[in-house]
C-alpha cells in the first residue's frame, strides 16, 4: 500500500506546498521541518521550472527566485536525502513533465524512490499521456498523482478510477493563487470521485484561510495550500520558517 495513505489516516489532511530553493535550500529545509512539526500530513515540494504554466504570479516568482539562486534537481534530491534523516511525513514532488524528461525519466523516478519521495504531481501532464511515466512510477513505487479540474466534467470518473496515492482536485479554473471566494461546485465533483475510487482526495488552488481550508475539507479528505505559504517566504525570507510553522499549525487546527 502507498505510503501516502498515512497522510489521511488521522482525520482531514493539511498539505502545504513549498518551492524548493526559495529563497535558498537551507530555508526550504527549515520550512519543511516546521511544517512537519506543526502537523502537516503530507508535504508537496516544488521543483522549480522556468515556465510553470499552472502557476500564478506568486509561485512563478518563487520559481524565478529559486532558479536565479542556482537550484538544480540534483541539489533538491540532496535536500530530500537530508530531510529524510528526521522527517517522517509523506513527501511528494510537484513539477513539470519537462523537468522529468530533461533529467531522464527513469533516473528521476528511481531517484525519487531511493531518497524517499512518495509521489509525483505533474500538472501539465494530460491524463491521456500519463502512460509515458506511469509504468516507471509503478516499477519504482512512486505514486503518479492525478489532478481533476472543474473542466474535467465527464472525465472525472475515468481519472478517479485510475487514481493513485491521492486525487488532487483543482478548486477553480485558472492558475494557482489565493482567492477571496471559491465558487466551484466541488461537492458534485467529489461525489463523482467517491463513486469511482476509495483513494482519498484533497482540494487545492486558491485556499489561504483556515475558514476556506475547513470548508474545502468538509467536502473532501484534505486541503492543499501553496501561494499563501510562498507569500510568507517572500515576505520573511530566511526568517520565514517560524511564520510558516505557525500558519501550518493554524490550518491543521482548523481542520480538526
Amino acid at each position: 500500500m502507498s505510503n501516502i495513505h498515512k497522510a489521511f489516516e488521522n482525520g482531514k489532511a493539511f498539505i502545504p506546498f513549498i518551492t524548493c530553493g526559495d529563497p535558498d535550500l537551507e530555508t526550504t529545509a527549515a520550512c519543511v521541518r516546521a511544517c512537519a512539526e506543526n502537523g502537516a500530513s503530507l508535504i508537496e515540494l516544488g521543483i522549480p521550472f522556468s515556465d510553470p504554466t499552472a502557476e500564478g504570479p506568486v509561485i512563478q516568482g518563487a520559481n524565478l527566485r529559486a532558479l536565479t539562486g542556482g537550484v538544480t534537481t540534483d541539489r533538491i534530491f540532496d535536500l530530500v536525502r537530508d530531510l529524510r534523516r528526521d522527517v517522517r511525513v509523506p513527501m511528494v514532488f510537484m513539477t513539470y513533465a519537462n523537468v522529468v524528461f530533461s533529467y531522464g525519466a527513469e533516473r528521476f523516478i528511481s531517484t525519487c524512490r531511493d531518497i524517499g519521495i512518495d509521489g509525483l504531481i505533474l500538472p501539465d501532464l494530460p491524463f491521456e499521456e500519463k502512460g509515458e511515466f506511469l509504468p516507471l512510477c509503478r516499477q519504482y513505487g512512486v505514486d503518479l498523482i492525478s489532478l481533476v479540474a472543474p473542466t474535467s466534467a465527464d472525465r472525472i470518473a475515468m481519472i478517479a478510477r485510475e487514481a493513485e496515492g491521492f486525487l488532487y482536485i483543482v478548486s477553480s479554473l485558472g492558475v494557482t493563487g489565493t482567492r477571496s471566494e471559491i465558487t466551484t461546485d466541488l461537492a458534485s465533483i467529489v461525489k463523482v470521485v467517491r463513486a469511482n475510487t476509495s483513494i482519498p482526495c484533497a482540494i487545492g488552488f486558491g485556499i489561504s484561510t483556515p475558514e476556506q481550508a475547513a470548508k474545502m475539507a468538509s467536502y473532501s479528505d484534505g486541503a492543499i495550500v501553496g501561494s499563501a505559504i510562498i507569500k510568507l517566504l517572500a515576505q520573511y525570507g530566511k526568517d520565514a520558517p517560524e511564520h510558516v510553522g505557525a500558519y501550518v499549525r493554524a490550518m491543521t487546527e482548523a481542520l480538526g
